[in-house]
């Protein structure tokens, strides 16, 4: 794609959406990050309606540490994967306490050393909470990427590596959550709606769907 058209894709989505943000519901950076874990292979709608309950009780590396394994596991029990997520979350509590005073760190390599915390949730928690123009391809943004010919790659680092080349300056912040929710909402996996799409004649897609199909 050329440079041309990844500023115009870029006015439109912005246009479309000033404030882009994650739909994962949190008003700290310890939540955020709790919520990322949690939403490892789970839907953000099933997050949030555990940590609606789960927040209000415990919200800290210390509370959440102090509810234990089983105490844990009552709030999150409706999430895929929740017995490791559990286990995780709070051996993260207890090493945010004891390595970093108690607050989410805020360098890349700190939080990757967090048990459960990899590179996409790492760079959710730098752009999400910390402002970071850092890039988290999921399936969505990696499927985006590739279709519209925005960032190509065979690889989520290899794509995550063109978005942060390829996406102007004054965009990187806001793209993360702009493609994510393109990804999500319009270009679908198994049927992108394309008539609806606003960047559609922008996209190197060759099989874009039709209103009439």
């Amino acid at each position: 794609m050329k440079p041309a058209l990844r500023q115009a894709m870029f006015e439109r989505l912005r246009a479309r959406n000033p404030h882009p943000t994650t739909e994962l519901e949190y008003r700290t950076p310890f939540e955020l990050l709790v919520a990322v874990i949690l939403s490892a292979q789970a839907t953000d709608k099933g997050v949030n309606i555990a940590t609606r309950k789960l927040f209000p009780t415990a919200n800290t590396p210390a509370t959440l540490l102090a509810l234990g394994e089983p105490g844990l596991t009552e709030f999150v029990k409706t999430i895929g994967l929740y017995k490791g997520k559990t286990k995780n979350i709070l051996a993260t509590c207890r090493l945010i306490l004891e390595q970093h005073g108690g607050e989410v760190p805020r360098t890349r390599d700190a939080l990757e050393a967090l048990p459960g915390v990899g590179r996409k949730t790492a760079n959710v928690v730098l752009n999400t909470a910390f402002g970071e123009p850092t890039m988290a391809v999921d399936t969505h943004i990696f499927r985006v990427a590739n279709r519209t010919g925005l960032a190509p790659g065979r690889t989520v680092l290899a794509v995550e590596k063109k978005l942060l080349k390829n996406v102007p300056a004054e965009f990187l912040k806001d793209a993360h959550h702009w493609l994510i929710l393109h990804g999500r909402y319009v270009c679908k996996a198994r049927k992108p709606n394309c008539p609806a799409c606003p960047i559609a004649d922008l996209c190197s897609y060759k099989r874009k769907t039709r209103a009439d199909a």
